[in-house]
């Protein structure tokens, strides 16, 4: 037991102190004029990122609002998994100098006319994004700058990495609390926080550590911090920003024009107790996937390990007495009637109906499944860290780009043994059925996207980059990887098949097809469905996600268990006289995705907040893509595990 404790241990403790394992360089600030010839910047660039929101599937780009702007054509080079994923880095009109303390400053001036339509609009713009919670995600030195307050009744300090455009007072009840300090208002009033108190720490560096030494004149940034407020400057009667009224912005425009100052603050404090290397751990710890219960989860890992290890044992002590029994029988002059799973050794290898289907999703999931393998793999390393944004989706892509020889060659090879001779049709629908399927239901998502003029909607260029790598590097893999798997033998079963098929006797409930099936996926999926709450939260709530060693060790279990189950399965449907295995192994286990997308319905349910139907249309949209790659995962792991146990079981018992 403390052996697997420690491999927990080590898989979860890993990723935590791996962050900067790759080396992302730190950047040396120092004061204007302090360089002196050394090798630190002055000036700390504040970029802007996309808003988005928790009731609503579509965000939108910073410039969408009527905020002020910056020049837009300096804007950073992304990468290729940043695009796909909807980020929009801009740089902001915010001029922060290292400690360059500023007490308030005034950004820019917005003018809401009742007479001017274009002034309406986007006022309306701005009450919308209100009105759903869009919230700001600002980044700095590499670092997002985060919104931390009070929860649980002042319990923990929470840190978000967004932090609101405003707010709307809803059901007489002041949900602008505790940013705005509100006398009660009228329903349906509006906030707008249009000033920033920015608060920059630093640690100050020294010789010795970093082979520069600023002194009190520089250091590093390890953490930025924003507090937005509300704050009324007109009626302040000049620019000043400790004036107590909020800005008020009524739910229809009377015919008073409404002015908006943005103003911000900028404070730097030193603090060298944190170390550069360590400045991401206040986010961190601060995420609700920390307030788990470790050790119950590790208990519930444990005891899946050890379900799955007495099943193991009682289907290999059984099997075990089933290959005695059936070898001293053909030792013995007066030989019995065959019985039990050794008297369908003449149909267990027959070609299954479909072959060809089955085939290519096999190949298919075998280049998810690598895909998988290699992006968790880099994850645990630390190389797909938050710091390196865009890294996670980049790797996935490439990792399925280049294992399309993977996917061609183990479709041929299973087509081959089927005695398929249709192999060019194999390759085609190889490298276009699956893959397919998941541009055509991103492309008509994207199309949603481009209509409600959405940061998520990926450009024509990268939509063509895409298709390039399609079928421009996949497809060619494909087409190399299946030219080496029909090149090889044929696979030689341990018994043959008999030309009249065996009549089926009439089958219990359990045995049958479809209660089998159900049943393949219960387990699989409650060894994910923790996980799986994280996941969502990262993907759907802006919740920033890093026990990528917890989740290789899940998807190890995830493995062991679909293929323990697919096996346990299969053996009692061979006992039950009933050999067509083929596609109820790769359904049993497969249908774990089926209750991915019920607990995909669940948390849409429960924990978001999304009303309209266009956000509804593009959650189940990405849930149907997700459920689709993880059926072909499940699928061709349980798959390929009850083919090496069948083949295996008929080559240790004695068959004439």
């Amino acid at each position: 037991m403390s052996v697997v404790y420690a491999v927990c241990a080590f898989f979860l403790l890993t990723p935590a102190r791996a962050f900067y394992l790759p080396g992302l360089a730190p950047v040396n600030y120092c004061r204007v004029g302090e360089d002196n010839g050394k090798s630190c910047k002055n000036e700390i660039p504040l970029y802007v990122n996309r808003l988005n929101t928790e009731e609503s599937v579509i965000p939108f780009e910073y410039h969408h609002f009527d905020f002020c702007l910056s020049d837009e054509t300096q804007s950073p080079v992304e990468n290729l998994g940043q695009v796909v994923f909807g980020e929009r880095i801009r740089p902001s009109p915010y001029k922060i100098n290292f400690l360059d303390n500023v007490g308030c400053r005034a950004l820019c001036q917005r003018t809401y006319k009742a007479s001017d339509p274009e002034s309406i609009k986007k006022l309306n713009l701005l009450k919308m994004g209100m009105a759903l919670y869009y919230q700001h995600h600002w980044i700095l030195d590499n670092m997002p700058v985060t919104w931390c307050y009070l929860v649980n009744d002042g319990g923990k300090t929470y840190c978000s990495t967004g932090f609101p455009m405003g707010c709307q007072i809803r059901r007489d009840m002041d949900t602008c609390a505790p940013i705005v300090n509100t006398k009660p208002y009228k329903v349906g009033t509006y906030f707008l926080f249009n000033h920033v108190d920015l608060e920059i720490t630093y640690h100050s560096g020294r010789e010795e550590e970093w082979g520069v030494g600023f002194g009190e004149n520089g250091g590093r940034i390890i953490s930025a911090k924003v507090k937005p407020a509300s704050i009324d400057h007109q009626k302040a009667g000049k620019l000043d920003c400790n004036f107590q009224t909020p800005l008020e912005i009524p739910n229809t425009l009377s015919g008073d024009d409404i002015v908006v100052t943005y103003s911000y603050s900028v404070t730097f404090t030193p603090n060298n107790s944190i170390k550069w290397s360590s400045r991401w751990d206040y986010i961190l710890e601060s995420m609700p996937q920390t307030n788990i219960q470790w050790f119950s989860i590790l208990n519930s890992l444990v005891i899946v390990l050890f379900l799955s290890g007495m099943v193991a044992m009682i289907l290999l002590r059984t099997l075990h007495k089933d290959i005695a029994r059936y070898n001293q029988m053909e030792c013995g002059e007066d030989a019995q009637e065959e019985f039990g799973w050794k008297l369908v050794h003449g149909d267990v290898f027959r070609p299954p109906r479909r072959g060809m289907l089955l085939a290519v999703f096999l190949g298919s999931g075998s280049q998810v499944f690598g895909m998988t393998l290699v992006t968790l793999a880099f994850a645990c390393l630390g190389f797909l860290s938050p710091a390196n944004r865009g890294a996670l989706m980049t790797c996935a892509l490439v990792a399925w780009v280049l294992l399309g020889a993977a996917a061609g060659y183990v479709s041929a090879r299973i087509y081959k043994s089927f005695g398929g001779r249709r192999w060019k049709s194999n390759i085609l629908l190889t490298s276009m059925v699956c893959p397919g399927v998941v541009f055509s239901l991103f492309f008509i998502m994207n199309l949603v996207l481009w209509g409600k003029g959405s940061s998520a909607a990926i450009p024509f260029s990268t939509l063509v980059a895409l298709l390039a790598l399609w079928f421009g590097v996949s497809v060619p893999l494909t087409f190399i990887g299946a030219y080496f798997g029909f090149r090889k033998r044929i696979l030689d079963h341990p018994v043959r098949t008999n030309q009249i098929p065996r009549q089926i006797p009439e089958q219990s409930l359990y045995t049958q097809p479809i209660p089998g099936i159900v049943m393949g996926g219960v387990l699989p999926f409650g060894c994910i469905f923790i996980q799986l709450f994280f996941i969502l939260n990262s993907l759907w709530s802006s919740q920033m996600y890093y026990m990528f060693g917890f989740l290789f060790l899940v998807f190890v279990i995830l493995v062991i268990t679909c293929s323990e189950t697919t096996i346990l399965l299969c053996y009692f449907h061979l006992c039950a006289e009933d050999y067509h295995w083929w596609w109820r192994a790769f359904l049993s286990s497969g249908s774990t995705a089926g209750y991915l997308f019920i607990y995909c319905c669940h948390y849409f349910v429960t924990k978001l907040n999304i009303e309209d139907a266009a956000s509804t249309f593009l959650y189940f949209g990405y849930t149907f893509i997700m459920v689709f790659l993880f059926f072909l995962l499940t699928g061709t792991i349980g798959f390929m595990a009850c083919f090496w146990f069948v083949r295996k079981i008929y080559s240790v018992v004695k068959v004439d």
